[in-house]
């Protein structure tokens, strides 16, 4: 460690970063790098602001940026715990010019007040962890801005750039906040499998899952089992839902939710979809009416934006600005529009010139329809009562209309559909009409103490482009996967 009184030669340590907690290194044990003697205490830079001029200070993290003045460096230093950068002050001397954006460090000194009224640190100890600066060919070159297209190519690499660390710390907040908003609601969380033997949707969006070893297929292969099919004994996919799986918890416990990643066979490049996505979906139970359902949507996104806004603002802001989003968010204080898909659909038929897409009777509204509903209305609106042959084989049939379905679709500002859901069918001779073949288990549900349900599934990454404003779904998922690309 270094003593800059001393000012003896810089010592690279081999100590990883990731192995120390924010406030004590942990403890050595066989076989694992030494923590030097006397080690500082070390804090994460968000907490800083709350330090006072003489009090001690250490942290850990990378520099982004050097300005060499007469007698001073002055580092500006991030560790991943917020935004804002952390300005250190260093002695110059032939030393201490060793140090170079990108490093990583670890530094102890006093606080001391800026010039600007901000904390600052005067650096007493510094020690450099690994390379001591960046080498040729590392694709973020400091100070200087780099495309969302180009910072995707490294994927291993984008937690350093700093809207991507934000997104990843409002990601965070976001999934906290769900959890907590569901637990306060009396679900219980389910963890859906992954691996399925069922279409959720019907659409045929599925990927097929199979071991990639002919070897193992050929020892447990059997008679009148397709050969690929040999490891289950049946086709099996990735997850497009976890829905009939909550709805299985959900008779025995009641209100249940997940929060899974889901996966969608799709050649779409859209910037509002992936393969690969997370989904929010809950299943309540003894639920009669749609306004049941549209009011604890309602109620869990406008909580659930509260929160993040709440304790991850600067972030928000952050992302916000790079993105060069202007992010209206007064829809937390309104009351939201529900509209049956008839009465949307003639809005929207009245304003049919205005659109690049063509309306269309057998689908559902594009992406530039949902988002003029959006506008026109000036409030985020439930569609709900959609026509049958729209929607899956689940959804309840209208007891007034037996060609409408008791559905929704959640339209937002910038993203369009954020939600959809439905009341469940509860009715069996219904439902043993319209069930698809291998899903007996789902009408048996019904036949023994069925109970009316309804549930809705919330694309987890729209939410946080809705929030934050940026414009691709890639840049709001760590590692994004999408039609020829799945990078790590």
């Amino acid at each position: 460690m270094l003593k800059l009184k001393e000012l003896p030669i810089l010592t690279r340590t081999l100590r990883c970063i990731s192995q120390l907690s924010p406030k004590n290194p942990i403890e050595s044990k066989d076989n694992q790098p030494k923590s030097p003697e006397n080690a500082p205490e070390y804090s994460r830079i968000k907490t800083a602001p709350t330090t006072k001029p003489g009090d001690s200070f250490g942290i850990q993290g990378w520099i982004l940026n050097i300005r060499r003045m007469k007698t001073n460096l002055f580092l500006d230093v991030n560790d991943g715990s917020t935004a804002e950068k952390f300005q250190i002050v260093v002695p110059k001397n032939d030393q201490t010019k060793a140090l170079s954006p990108g490093c990583s460090v670890s530094i102890s000194g006093v606080i001391q007040t800026a010039p600007n009224g901000h904390n600052e640190l005067h650096a007493n100890e510094v020690t450099l962890l690994g390379n001591s600066s960046l080498q040729e060919g590392f694709p973020f070159v400091p100070k200087q801005q780099h495309p969302p297209e180009y910072v995707r190519e490294y994927l291993h690499f984008r937690s350093r750039v700093d809207y991507i660390a934000s997104q990843l710390r409002v990601r965070h907040r976001a999934a906290k906040a769900i959890h907590d908003f569901m637990d306060e609601q009396g679900l219980i969380q389910i963890h859906t499998p992954i691996l399925t033997t069922n279409d959720c949707e019907g659409a045929g969006e599925t990927f097929v899952v199979k071991p990639d070893n002919e070897k193992l297929l050929k020892d447990m292969s059997r008679d009148g089992v397709p050969f690929d099919e040999s490891y289950f004994d049946q086709k099996v996919f990735l997850s497009v839902s976890g829905q009939l799986h909550l709805e299985a918890a959900t008779y025995g416990l009641g209100g249940t939710y997940t929060f899974s990643p889901a996966f969608r066979a799709e050649n779409c490049k859209s910037p509002l979809h992936l393969a690969e996505f997370y989904m929010v979906e809950a299943e309540l139970a003894f639920t009669y009416t749609m306004n049941d359902l549209t009011s604890f949507i309602e109620t869990m996104v406008k909580s659930v934006s509260q929160e993040v806004m709440n304790k991850s603002s600067e972030d928000v802001h952050h992302c916000q600005k790079k993105a060069a989003a202007d992010v209206d968010l007064s829809w937390l204080d309104k009351n939201w529009i529900t509209l049956t898909y008839e009465d949307a659909f003639t809005i929207l038929s009245d304003n049919k010139s205005r659109f690049k897409t063509d309306l269309k009777t057998n689908e559902g509204f594009s992406k530039e329809q949902e988002l003029f509903l959006v506008d026109h209305l000036k409030s985020p609106l439930f569609v709900i009562d959609w026509p049958a042959d729209q929607k899956p084989f689940y959804m309840r049939q209208s007891k007034t209309d037996a060609s409408k379905v008791h559905a929704l679709d959640l339209l937002m500002p910038s993203v369009g559909e954020l939600c959809g859901g439905s009341l469940r069918e509860n009715n069996y001779d219904v439902l043993k009409n319209k069930i698809p073949p291998g899903l007996q288990w789902y009408l048996d549900l019904r036949k023994y103490g069925g109970i009316p349900t309804g549930g809705f599934g919330l694309g987890f990454e729209r939410f946080l482009q809705l929030i934050t404003g940026v414009k691709n779904i890639r840049d709001v998922i760590p590692y994004p996967r999408y039609p020829h690309s799945c990078k790590m």
